[in-house]
């Protein structure tokens, strides 16, 4: 807001969390958006100004001999990583992903990610002392102990962005215990993801 001083936040963004949304409210067609100003426009409505962007990925699988769709997969991911880190506003933490087998059903899982994650959120209060309120894009309770720590010890406020309905048996479900240990909560919708929409073509 012009001349309007705001507070000074950083975003953390766990990736797995923020696809699944954009494949639920983009229905057939994943939603595409600019990560950076997604992160600065939801930082915004709370009044804060995005200092940085902590975001948390993981590169597709690739087997021991890939296969054609997987290299391509992965060259896709290289360009936008690429391409990201060209922002010296934006941290990319990357985990792993791995293949899980069970009665011929294959899944993929994120490995490592909320441990770099947890890392980072530990290391604000020395890294970044004039941050007195982060947002945490994510619905993952793990994160429950962090949260609770760096409230205590560093006198943070942390400002969850997430979604869940009240849909039985829905995937997208946030417990009271991780909503009650944040300072506030905010509920992600469709139009955070369409302010922040990328033209065909862009990555």
């Amino acid at each position: 807001i012009l001349g309007v001083f705001m507070d000074e936040t950083l975003v953390f963004l766990d990736e797995g969390f923020l696809d699944k949304l954009a494949k639920f409210f983009g229905g057939k067609v994943r939603l595409k958006f600019d990560k950076f100003d997604f992160a600065r426009k939801i930082a915004m409505r709370k009044n804060l100004l995005c200092k940085h962007l902590f975001y948390y990925t993981a590169p597709p699988f690739q087997g021991t001999n890939p296969t054609i769709k997987e290299k391509q997969m992965k060259e896709g991911y290289d360009r936008f990583i690429s391409s990201l880190s060209k922002n010296k506003k934006i941290t990319v933490r990357e985990g792993r992903c791995q293949k899980i087998i069970d009665q011929n059903k294959i899944q993929y899982k994120q490995k490592g990610v909320d441990t770099l994650l947890t890392i980072d959120l530990s290391h604000i209060k020395d890294d970044f002392q004039e941050i007195k309120e982060i947002i945490l894009v994510s619905s993952d309770t793990d994160f429950c102990p962090v949260i609770k720590d760096i409230k205590e010890r560093g006198n943070i406020k942390v400002i969850l962005y997430s979604y869940f309905d009240k849909k039985r048996n829905s995937k997208f479900s946030v417990s009271n215990e991780l909503i009650q240990c944040c300072s506030d909560f905010v509920q992600l919708s469709k139009q955070d993801f369409l302010n922040s929409s990328l033209k065909n073509g862009e990555l």
